[in-house]
């Protein structure tokens, strides 16, 4: 078991910030920590990654307690937070030697494990840059290349590709999923296109407790659909699929793709549909449920857990 937590619970003051949460990872793959701002998500990485103890409850990497044995725990552990740790008036290199003394590697193997991290990372180029120099894509890449420069077995992003402009955000994903192929990569954000993007698994925390744990596939398909989505070579006017029985809305998606909201059941609308097409020439293509949006799915289960 990579990363196992039990009744993990932490308390500000007078109110608990999360309770109960449990979590189990036993393979490498990109878990994502979902949730909105406050839900409880940083204080549990926080608390994973050992820079927080826990008021209740305990965490293991690798079968090892991180509060009975915490050095040992955490030379398993990598982590880059909302803010990556870095030091702007050192160089690349001098930086990630810094961070490699202090994840205690050997000394005959730092100049290997600087130079290996940072051609993953893609900043071997500007090794004798000062990090202050640097653009904000390239700040974030060394954040990575210190969180997995001992090889730990698990690696802990906090919002990772937060304020990245759009073509720094595909070199970031690349990385991350590169890492991911040896280790398991514990994911956070808010961003709901974001972790469908690069996570297999999705663990959900909302008023700091989970309210979802599965497969990504699942999460997506948890919100039941009420819309269909219609591919026809001769699509018909708006108005004529909003007169159909059971139509409530449409949205065309494209010249020729709309997108049907519906009332009732599936199967009655879809025999609706295509017997429409048939009678109006519209040369229907293909014809499936729209799967549950994210937002959706995000929305029900905020609402639920706050019942």
């Amino acid at each position: 078991m990579i990363l196992k937590t039990e009744n993990l619970s932490h308390k500000y003051t007078n109110s608990w910030a999360i309770r109960d949460i449990n979590i189990e990872i036993e393979h490498p793959g990109i878990i994502g920590l979902l949730g909105s701002n406050g839900a409880g998500k940083s204080t549990t990485m926080n608390i994973v990654c050992g820079t927080l103890n826990q008021t209740e409850g305990n965490v293991y990497i690798n079968g090892i307690n991180l509060r009975k044995h915490p050095l040992e725990a955490k030379k398993q552990i990598g982590f880059l937070p909302q803010t990556a740790p870095l030091y702007t008036d050192l160089t690349i290199d001098e930086y990630l030697v810094y961070c490699a003394e202090l994840r205690l590697i050997e000394k005959s193997k730092i100049k290997a494990a600087v130079e290996e991290v940072k051609e993953r990372c893609g900043v071997a180029h500007f090794s004798s840059r000062l990090i202050k120099n640097l653009s904000g894509g390239y700040r974030q890449r060394v954040g990575i290349a210190q969180a997995i420069i001992h090889k730990p077995s698990l690696v802990v992003m906090d919002e990772p590709t937060n304020g990245l402009d759009p073509n720094q955000m595909i070199e970031a994903r690349k990385i991350i999923k590169e890492i991911a192929e040896e280790r398991t990569v514990l994911f956070s954000s808010h961003v709901l296109s974001e972790v469908n993007l690069l996570c297999r698994e999705v663990i959900m925390i909302e008023g700091g407790r989970i309210v979802f744990s599965d497969t990504m596939d699942a999460f997506n398909n948890y919100a039941s659909s009420n819309a269909v989505l219609m591919r026809m070579d001769h699509p018909p006017a708006k108005a004529d699929l909003e007169n159909i029985p059971g139509v409530n809305q449409v949205e065309f998606i494209s010249d020729k793709q709309a997108r049907i909201h519906f009332e009732g059941s599936e199967e009655e609308i879809t025999d609706r549909l295509i017997a429409a097409s048939v009678a109006g020439g519209w040369r229907l293509k293909e014809i499936n449920l729209d799967k549950g949006v994210l937002d959706e799915v995000f929305k029900q289960l905020s609402d639920t857990s706050g019942q």
